[in-house]
């Protein structure tokens, strides 16, 4: 396979690829060794579904009564952009037979929903609503496997570990609590082998992320008591705090990113030199620029000796950083609006953008996955990403592959010249 997160690329005869697949699976299950024709992403599934002890013979267990089923669907963050999958999903479900189902972080169905014909069939793998699918527990499957991997997954056929579920074709993607980057669920859609396309994967992992884009707009407005900081994308921050929206200048936005950085505070000295390239320039500036920013936000937000933050300040790229550090890049890519005060050349402000800059990068790279890629590259700070697009370039589906090596070509050229 030329995409590795791609099951069954198009054109390709479903029914000779299962044939290979059985072939490979039968030969793990006998031999405990993995052919060549199975993708690493199943293979490396595989072995931890034996290493679980999954039995390639039994069915997933239901742990949720309709009662608990019912308690857990009331209070999970996700029961409020059902509505929002369903429209997006419904009709592709109705239409092709498939079934769209949502589960938790542990694997437990919450919803399962499609035509009634193709439930019942479900019904008799155990693929209903208060079921586990966690890998763990249920072996290779699209919802438990993306659970895993934290990212977007398709299984095929014989690829499932469990033989009962190898008549099934299925695609999902995790879903990320926008504010924290904490794994809320996953979001699947099974079928038959129609699903066995590049674009199922696609699918599912864009009503994802759109599912976490309204959970952003349903969260609830900050309290009068909250300080938010926004200084991604933009030359002059942001400042939200007190019920007041303040644009900053230019410099106090760079003294704001920096005291939001180090809340255990910075002297004077040290401000200074992560502030001005200018060596001439004197402390007298400095004190200057300090009295007029504590004149706009008040003696108990900036405070001295040594200069800090008199309160907890929610900064846009601190949230970047958490995502990251908890292994969300999905989230820490929605939260991304751009370089850190990109005209700053304040030392350590050009410090933190460059790193941040990095980590996010070398994340999406090592991810692999087409949809982030695209994000970043066809972002104004993305275009001329020579590394991102050789990245997306690899990851994309043959069929859309030539105009991200067009850009590869283009880009390689330019710098080369």
């Amino acid at each position: 396979m030329s995409d590795a997160w791609v099951a069954l690329e198009p054109g390709a005869d479903p029914s000779e690829r299962i044939a290979v697949l059985r072939r490979a699976y039968d030969a793990y299950l006998t031999a405990g060794r993995v052919e060549q024709p199975v993708r690493s992403v199943v293979a490396d599934s595989w072995k931890r579904s034996a290493r679980a002890h999954v039995s390639p013979d039994g069915t997933a267990g239901v742990e949720l009564d309709d009662d608990a089923l019912t308690a857990c669907r009331e209070d999970h963050p996700l029961a409020r952009v059902m509505p929002l999958m369903r429209e997006l999903m419904g009709a592709y479900a109705m239409d092709g037979e498939h079934l769209v189902a949502v589960c938790d972080a542990h694997g437990r169905l919450l919803w399962v929903e499609g035509p009634p014909t193709t439930r019942r069939r479900a019904d008799l793998m155990n693929f209903v609503p208060g079921a586990r699918w966690a890998e763990a527990v249920a072996g290779t499957n699209a919802p438990g496997t993306a659970i895993t991997l934290d990212r977007p997954v398709q299984v095929f056929a014989a690829e499932h570990f469990r033989r009962p579920v190898q008549a099934w074709t299925c695609a999902a993607a995790p879903i990320h609590d926008p504010a924290t980057g904490r794994l809320l669920g996953a979001v699947d859609i099974t079928g038959g082998d129609r699903l066995a396309h590049p674009h199922s994967l696609a699918f599912v992992g864009a009503v994802a992320r759109a599912a976490e884009s309204q959970l952003a707009l349903l969260a609830p407005p900050p309290s009068a008591e909250s300080v938010q900081l926004s200084a991604l994308g933009r030359d002059e921050a942001l400042l939200v705090t007190g019920g007041r929206k303040l644009r900053l200048s230019r410099r106090h936005s760079e003294i704001l990113v920096l005291l939001a950085h180090r809340p255990e505070g910075v002297g004077g000295d040290e401000l200074m030199i992560e502030l001005y390239e200018d060596e001439s320039v004197t402390p007298v500036t400095l004190r200057a620029e300090l009295s007029r920013l504590r004149g706009l936000l008040g003696p108990d937000l900036l405070l001295s000796r040594p200069y800090r933050l008199g309160a907890r300040v929610d900064a846009d790229f601190d949230a970047v950083t958490r995502r990251l550090a908890s292994g969300s890049v999905t989230g820490a890519l929605t939260a991304y609006g751009g370089p850190l005060l990109p005209a700053s050349q304040a030392p350590a402000v050009a410090r933190l953008r460059r790193r941040l800059e990095s980590q996010l990068r070398a994340a999406l790279i090592a991810r692999g996955d087409p949809g982030l890629l695209a994000d970043w590259a066809y972002s104004p700070w993305g275009e001329d990403d020579l590394a991102v697009w050789r990245a997306l370039a690899t990851a994309l589906p043959s069929a859309q592959r030539p105009s991200a090596l067009a850009r590869v070509q283009e880009l390689d050229a330019w710098q080369r010249s």
